[in-house]
């Protein structure tokens, strides 16, 4: 069976953050809608941000990314949030009070605009690069480490080689010099 074009490619992982922004969206204009009757229009947004930013991290970890939720990426992906945090609330504050855009839809106009730093901080957390900044290959391992300035060994020694070696005198069974004791020879 064919994978979907959505799955493991780089284009996939932006249609389902999209798609999950999206559902997140809903689930953030519900909540805000729902407490903008009770509290002023900024703690309204703050705490419909803080319980769609939780379900954010779980919906990004499982469907975008397809990765394991952790502790550590549960506890930085709040961090990463305030740069999205402080951007859609300058874009809220801007929106009404220079813009004079109803509080009702300038916070879905300022998490717009902020959809790009969100993209890269979540990827960024979520699915961070391998810390050599290379994707590990399956099965390397110690063999594949670069071999030493005589050219490659075995665990008996340098590896057989085609033409001369640059060792002079007598060597051990394993292929080193021999160690030397205290009387002249």
């Amino acid at each position: 069976m064919r994978a979907s074009p959505a799955s493991g490619r780089p284009g996939g992982r932006i249609v389902r953050f999209a798609a999950v922004g999206g559902v997140n969206t809903l689930m953030f204009s519900a909540c805000y809608l729902a407490l903008h009757h009770l509290l002023p229009y900024f703690a309204a947004y703050t705490a419909a941000f803080v319980t769609s930013m939780t379900g954010s991290f779980f919906l990004h970890t499982y469907v975008t990314y397809r990765t394991r939720p952790t502790w550590t990426k549960f506890l930085l992906f709040p961090l990463t949030q305030v740069t999205n945090y402080g951007v859609q609330s300058a874009g809220l504050v801007a929106l009404v009070g220079w813009c004079h855009l109803s509080t009702t839809v300038a916070p879905l106009v300022a998490a717009l605009c902020a959809l790009p730093f969100s993209y890269l901080l979540s990827r960024r957390i979520l699915h961070p690069p391998d810390r050599t900044g290379r994707r590990a290959r399956p099965g390397a391992g110690a063999q594949d480490a670069p071999s030493a300035p005589g050219g490659p060994t075995t665990p008996a020694g340098p590896a057989l080689q085609a033409g001369p070696t640059a060792q002079t005198g007598p060597t051990t069974p394993a292929g080193l010099p021999p160690a030397r004791s205290g009387t002249p020879g």
